[in-house]
């Protein structure tokens, strides 16, 4: 089977913000299959098992397999290693983006809808990939450095902490992210 990538976006977001748009276009212009999901967003529709249902069928349609790659930022990271490790998925390479894991205090909102994606076996999703590589930043202002360093000690040794970077997001100057095209 082909290699195809996913990108994942995180709360109260869509795949037409931050990056997404413009690794969609770089990876497309190489000729490579992309799928962005438009997941569920806000109190009360951003919840693990509707975000879930919408990546089973992604499942179903054999586009999510051991060929492809997943872009995910913020809290997708933990709702992709909460799927594959629920449903035993392997997949070839995963590529988070500020991720996090049982972090509450951004604001009300973002903790009701985040709080369903947490789980307490994050370090299982190494049974499901080799190849992690995690990026965050060491002035986020969403979540704390610790908190995206905790995550991706947890998973793997592969790190890129980028200096002021942010969230890693448009607000961030992330409207492109050029270093996420080493990952391909």
């Amino acid at each position: 089977m082909k290699n195809n990538y996913l990108i994942v976006h995180g709360s109260f977001s869509s795949p037409f913000s931050n990056w997404i748009p413009y690794l969609r276009t770089e990876l497309e212009e190489k000729g490579l299959d992309v799928y962005t999901p438009d997941f569920p967003s806000g109190v009360g529709f951003q919840t693990y098992e509707n975000w879930s249902k919408l990546l089973k069928a992604y499942v179903d349609a054999k586009v999510l397999t051991e060929n492809t790659t997943i872009f995910a930022h913020s809290i997708a990271p933990v709702f992709i290693c909460k799927f594959l490790i629920e449903n035993k998925l392997k997949v070839k390479k995963l590529v988070f983006i500020c991720g996090f894991n049982n972090y509450l205090g951004i604001d009300e909102d973002y903790d009701v809808v985040n709080k369903s994606m947490y789980l307490d076996n994050l370090e299982d999703i190494t049974k499901y990939c080799d190849d992690i590589v995690c990026y965050y930043s060491d002035n986020d202002p969403y979540v704390k450095y610790e908190a995206e360093k905790e995550f991706a000690d947890t998973i793997t040794n592969n790190q890129k902490v980028i200096s002021n970077g942010g969230h890693l997001n448009t607000e961030s100057g992330y409207q492109e992210f050029k270093e996420l095209l080493t990952e391909i």
